[in-house]
């Protein structure tokens, strides 16, 4: 039943349906045909969302639709303009480090290509770069904000594995640098080749400290974040929390354009957001429950460590199973489809539950790259307004540091585990 239970999912996706309603109907299908009762629907629906870490998510995301109402996102922008302006590669390297400041405040690629991504491209595009390029550098940057705390991603991997939320940000910290500086080094040598434009000269100290005043008080939330949890002051979902109220503060006192419009509208399109995630979480979960009963991950972790127990061999499954589901499913549904399946027989085998966690969303958040259900890609390419078909070949060289990054952080479980360390 669990094997005919994962095929019906799968015929009804291809077959186009929505995705909770693949999730969902097979579902309901298996508790009628079994003689479970109808009451075992919503109680296993509400037991999944009664999760105080799954807080944090829609708290997250109204951050960053906050961010991108009040005005703050030019200010980062802004400055990552002075500062990295004249690097080869001007405002493709301005776009790439913008996204890394913004990522430690949103958690979220899609509010990073939305909101920044807006600003990031018609700059490029002014300033003389291609429509293409300017949204290949968006879509790769973009990348970088799942990883880099505070992450939405992580969370809900958290979440489903029972793993420290806490350690599970603080290992995205050095994966999320180095792909930020392989992805420069790409576009430098990309400028070079094509002599693209750039500032004309470096900030004096007095420029640099004009424009990085007003984003101080933005660039400053994360590390009160980080330090916060470090410290023991707060969990994760009451980071969230003092980080709207931050936000909110420094909109209204500092900033001064935030007003009670700008919330309301912050408000309607985080309802939106976050029911279109959490119905997926509801769904998903009497769906895993279902396969537990069947003992499906009993099976599949038997399989899996007949192919082998060497961790590095079973680490490179993963990121193949991982890439291609992120290729077709988005990364909730597939952290929560995929990840209760796949994590057992990976920590059984040694692997470190936290190391698998930077794996997993990082091959994720590459599908959001890859078609057919690259969000990021159809994003951009309407931001842009650009065919799929450019922003794929534009997006082809930055492909390469990105993989090259998936190797490092596979690899090198060391440099991944470093921060989170300090904190066991």
């Amino acid at each position: 039943m669990g094997l005919l239970l994962i095929g019906a999912f799968l015929v009804l996706f291809m077959l186009g349906f929505p995705v909770v309603y693949a999730i969902i109907l097979p579902s309901i299908a298996y508790v009628l045909i079994e003689g479970f009762p109808l009451g075992l629907l919503a109680q296993r629906v509400t037991y999944a969302l009664d999760s105080f870490p799954l807080v944090a998510v829609p708290v997250f995301i109204f951050v960053g639709n906050l961010m991108n109402l009040s005005g703050i996102t030019d200010r980062i922008f802004h400055f990552a303009d002075v500062l990295v302006g004249r690097i080869h590669g001007g405002l493709a390297q301005v776009n790439i480090f913008s996204s890394l400041i913004f990522s430690g405040m949103s958690g979220a690629a899609l509010a990073d290509v939305g909101g920044l991504g807006r600003i990031e491209i018609a700059a490029m595009k002014k300033r003389g770069f291609s429509a293409p390029f300017a949204g290949a550098v968006t879509a790769a940057s973009a990348v970088v904000g799942p990883i880099f705390p505070p992450s939405i991603p992580l969370i809900v991997y958290g979440s489903v594995t029972s793993v420290s939320i806490v350690q599970l940000l603080m290992a995205g910290i050095v994966p999320a640098l180095i792909c930020v500086v392989l992805l420069m080094i790409t576009a430098a040598i990309i400028a070079i080749v094509k002599d693209m434009p750039r500032s004309e000269r470096w900030p004096s100290p007095r420029e640099l400290f004009t424009a990085l005043l007003p984003a101080l008080p933005a660039m400053l939330a994360p590390v009160f974040m980080i330090a916060g949890m470090l410290l023991g002051l707060f969990t994760p979902t009451e980071a969230a929390s003092v980080t709207v109220v931050y936000v909110i503060v420094i909109s209204t006192l500092f900033y001064r354009e935030m007003t009670l419009a700008h919330v309301w509208e912050a408000l309607i399109i985080t309802a939106r957001s976050t029911s279109a995630i959490l119905i997926i979480v509801a769904a998903a979960a009497l769906f895993g429950w279902i396969l537990a009963v069947e003992q499906v991950p009993q099976d599949f972790a038997r399989f899996i460590l007949s192919i082998s127990t060497n961790p590095i061999i079973l680490l490179l499954i993963a990121n193949l199973i991982f890439f291609i589901a992120g290729m077709f499913l988005d990364s909730t549904t597939a952290t929560l489809l995929v990840v209760p399946v796949i994590a057992p027989p990976m920590v059984l085998a040694g692997i470190d539950p936290v190391h698998l966690g930077i794996i997993v969303i990082f091959n994720l958040m590459l599908g959001l790259l890859t078609p057919p259900m690259g969000l990021s890609l159809f994003l951009v390419s309407s931001i842009a307004k650009i065919t799929l078909r450019q922003l794929l070949w534009a997006l082809m060289p930055f492909y390469v540091p990105l993989v090259a990054t998936l190797a490092i952080i596979t690899f090198s479980p060391d440099l991944v585990l470093w921060l989170p360390s300090f904190i066991r």
